[in-house]
């Protein structure tokens, strides 16, 4: 879904984006199951966990096990991947509506992976472990942090979650490790908002180079996977040089309103190598290398240090819904202070103000009292789309409200309303499941008090709380109550008002003990269910213009190669290969489970071409431009990065100098709606390491 910028268009592929399931079963219960999915895009949505609902009805039998009350359907929080698949109007904007082909694309990636997943279940062991990655992330809004008690803050060394932890998952049969799944909190936004390449962005890139690392090594099971979830996110960056003025001044942003002369337009987050001018690619590689080397490190000292998960019998999981445009409940952080509410979903003026990873237009400024809320314009602007009561300006205060979107239903709902309620356990290990991007020290007081209470209500004496997501829906943030005083941009972007932290805890809290064993579960009343949110996929607009045809040039062929690499030079690491084809829209067919493109080695030995690189690889680039939108001509260039030791981190399959070519494939699309593939193979180049 990118930035939410219209002008952010896809033109390529700079990475596969994957969908990886880890299920987690009692042994001697095998309905004590949950289903934990990690999604390399921007978060969990309604539309997208109900297709993948529907799904697993549609299999039945073994799969009948998987339903509402244990899939959890989690984002990366990637900013660079596909758009148009989000069940409510609002993200839809920006790109043109919804796309049933993006949307089915991640509910089928998402079920095979819980069929792989499933078939491969088998007796195992979990263990647990942590470690400090000290240089992967930043608070992007210190000020706000600052607004919380200092006595909560002196009980941290830093304003943003530093530890990563870490689930590794073991096959008792042969003691292979088949998977693990990492918890660490940053944004998804090493990629700026001028990239128009898919990707995973930092944790896709961290998933890769696991899973890449442990290719040959008999340590590890052949279709291992490596789950890198996100966390408590919300105020964190992965620019980790801090945020500058870039017009050319050499000076800081702004600390309370990250602004440059008044404006946010100039302010932006700074990646390790921003000075690389690539949209922030080699950054972006850099941040996941920092969590795949911290997480690998992890995994080699947990062979002696880690903390088996016991009781792993012990596997419960519950969801419902909750309707937040009018829930009262009691303060799960302070009881004296009588009932609190949540209000419909708004987002305030500070929200269009953007981040320093994506800052925003016009006069919107990070906080509460900025230009904009003093500019009649947006007031006029907001009240056309739908006024906010004076009740709901109240509930929402200090925010001022910019887009009442809870309250617009027209022609269908903007916002959810209705939230997703869900926890996991697997023995002392307890998975807050959050539909939104909880700050630093939301995500801190949440786990601390679930973790508390599992101690006092589900006997779990040493308990381990996580928090994954945006999952299942996407609810933007949820800051705390003094964070939200300050009318940042996670402030201004916290749905459901100032409480809506408390909220959740409330309800997480209120509903823990059904993670109790089977016998005292069955002792509880029914959950209750709640109000089901609405699904928009079939009532969704779309101005996504189709594929009406393809067409190659004159005399010319689908796959033709247009131009090749230099025949007299001999390429080396770093160096950058191109070859340009005749070329047809990708979305013909997206090649799941396939590749766009490929390098292939000429092996002396056999005799035959070996594929060395594809779609899977970071540093082999897939572009397509629509070069004659009227007769169709497109044009697809496959650009190779020759890995040099930067790219090469910790991979075992070395490259070899040799000759090399580059492939295509393609599928066309004739006027009568026919599809027909084809392939083009680029000329040879030579390549010496």
């Amino acid at each position: 879904m990118g930035y939410a910028d219209m002008n952010q268009v896809g033109t390529g592929l700079r990475q596969r984006i994957y969908s990886r399931a880890f299920i987690v079963g009692s042994t001697k219960n095998r309905d004590n199951r949950f289903v934990y999915l990690v999604l390399d895009n921007a978060s969990g949505d309604t539309a997208i966990r109900q297709g993948i609902l529907d799904g697993l009805s549609s299999l039945g039998g073994e799969y009948s096990r998987y339903g509402k009350m244990n899939v959890a359907v989690t984002g990366t929080h990637s900013h660079a991947g596909p758009g148009a698949w989000l069940n409510y109007l609002l993200p839809q904007i920006t790109s043109l509506g919804f796309d049933k082909q993006s949307y089915q694309a991640i509910v089928d990636g998402a079920l095979l992976s819980i069929k792989r997943a499933h078939q491969s279940l088998a007796p195992g062991r979990l263990t647990f472990g942590s470690t400090e990655v000290e240089d992967a992330n930043i608070n992007r809004s210190p000020s706000a942090y600052l607004a919380n008690p200092e006595e909560e803050r002196k009980r941290y060394t830093s304003d943003v979650d530093k530890t990563m932890t870490l689930l590794k998952f073991d096959r008792l049969a042969d003691q292979k490790t088949i998977g693990i799944l990492t918890f660490y909190p940053v944004h998804g936004t090493s990629l700026f908002g001028n990239n128009t390449l898919v990707a995973g962005d930092n944790k896709g890139v961290a998933a890769y180079l696991f899973e890449r690392s442990v290719k040959d090594d008999v340590e590890y099971a052949d279709d291992f996977v490596a789950g890198f979830s996100q966390s408590n996110v919300g105020d964190t960056s992965p620019n980790t040089l801090g945020a500058w003025c870039e017009d050319g001044s050499g000076l800081r942003c702004t600390f309370k309103e990250s602004t440059c002369g008044g404006k946010t337009t100039g302010c932006h987050g700074r990646g390790p190598y921003f000075r690389e001018m690539d949209q922030g690619m080699k950054s972006c590689f850099e941040n996941g290398r920092r969590q795949f080397s911290a997480a690998k490190d992890l995994v080699a000292k947990m062979k002696s240090t880690s903390v088996k998960i016991h009781g792993a019998d012990s596997v419960a999981a519950f969801h419902t819904f909750m309707d937040f445009s009018n829930f009262t409940f009691r303060s799960p952080l302070d009881a004296g202070r009588g009932d609190l509410e949540t209000c419909y979903a708004s987002l305030g003026f500070s929200f269009a103000a953007g981040t320093t990873d994506g800052p925003g237009v016009f006069d919107f400024t990070q906080n509460a009292t900025g230009g904009s809320t003093k500019n009649p314009f947006w007031y006029f602007a907001r009240d056309l789309l739908h006024a906010p009561s004076e009740k709901q300006k109240k509930c929402q205060e200090p925010k001022t409200i910019l887009l009442d979107v809870g309250e617009s239903q027209l022609p269908y709902a903007w916002s959810p309303n209705i939230v997703d309620v869900q926890l996991l356990r697997v023995g002392q290990m307890i998975i807050i499941v959050s539909p939104g991007e909880a700050s630093t020290m939301a995500g801190r007081r949440w786990k601390d008090a679930i973790a508390k209470s599992a101690t006092d209500i589900l006997g779990i004496s040493d308990p381990i709380a996580v928090l994954g997501g945006p999952a299942n829906t996407y609810t933007h943030y949820i800051t705390t109550e003094e964070e939200y005083s300050v009318q940042r941009y996670e402030g201004g972007s916290t749905l459901y008002g100032p409480h809506t932290l408390a909220a959740h805890m409330n309800l997480t809290l209120t509903y823990l003990p059904y993670l109790r064993d089977t016998p005292s579960r069955k002792k509880l009343p029914p959950l209750p269910m709640g109000p089901d949110p609405p699904v928009n996929t079939d009532i969704s607009y779309s101005f996504i213009t189709p594929v009406a045809y393809d067409t190659a040039p004159i005399r010319k062929s689908f796959g033709g190669v247009i131009s090749s690499p230099e025949k007299s030079k001999t390429y080396k690491p770093g160096d950058t290969v191109k070859t340009k084809f005749i070329g047809a829209n990708p979305r013909n067919n997206l090649k799941l489970e396939g590749t766009f493109t490929a390098v292939e080695y000429f092996a002396p030995g056999s005799n035959s071409w070996e594929v060395a690189r594809d779609d899977f690889d970071w540093t082999l680039v897939y572009h397509w431009k629509r070069v004659n939108p009227v007769i169709g001509t497109s044009e697809v260039t496959v650009e190779w990065l020759i890995d040099d030791d930067f790219y090469s981190v910790g991979n075992p399959r070395k490259l070899k100098s040799g000759t090399y070519r580059m492939r295509y494939f393609g599928d066309s699309k004739k006027l009568n709606g026919d599809i027909s593939q084809f392939e083009g193979t680029g000329d040879t180049f030579q390549v010496q390491v």
